[in-house]
C-alpha cells in the first residue's frame, strides 16, 4: 500500500476535526448547558462542514473521507446549535 503525504495529512486533519467536535457535542447533549457557547460560532462551523461535504461530492474522484468527516462534524454542530436555540429561545429561562 502506497500512502501519500497528502493522504496522511488528510487523515490526521479528519481525526483532529472529529475529536475536536465530539467533546463539546457530548458535553452539551449530556448536560444541556449552552450558556458559554457562541451561537454564531456553531452556525458557521456547521455551515463550513456542509460546504466541505459539497466539495467532497464534487471532487474527482469523490472524496469519501472529506464527506464522512464533515458529515460527523455537521451533525455535531447541528445538535449543539439546536440545543442552544432551544435553551436561548424556547426553554422559558430568562435571557441574560
Amino acid at each position: 500500500m502506497n500512502i501519500s503525504l497528502f493522504e496522511i495529512f488528510g487523515t490526521l486533519a479528519a481525526i483532529c476535526m472529529v475529536l475536536g467536535y465530539m467533546p463539546q457535542a457530548i458535553y452539551t447533549i449530556r448536560t444541556r448547558d449552552t450558556d458559554a457557547i457562541a451561537l454564531p460560532t456553531f452556525l458557521l462551523m456547521g455551515l463550513g462542514s456542509i460546504f466541505f461535504i459539497v466539495q467532497g461530492f464534487f471532487s474527482d474522484p469523490v472524496n469519501i473521507p472529506l464527506i464522512v468527516t464533515n458529515t460527523i462534524t455537521a451533525v455535531c454542530s447541528a445538535i449543539v446549535f439546536g440545543i442552544k436555540i432551544y435553551n436561548d429561545y424556547f426553554s422559558g429561562r430568562p435571557q441574560k
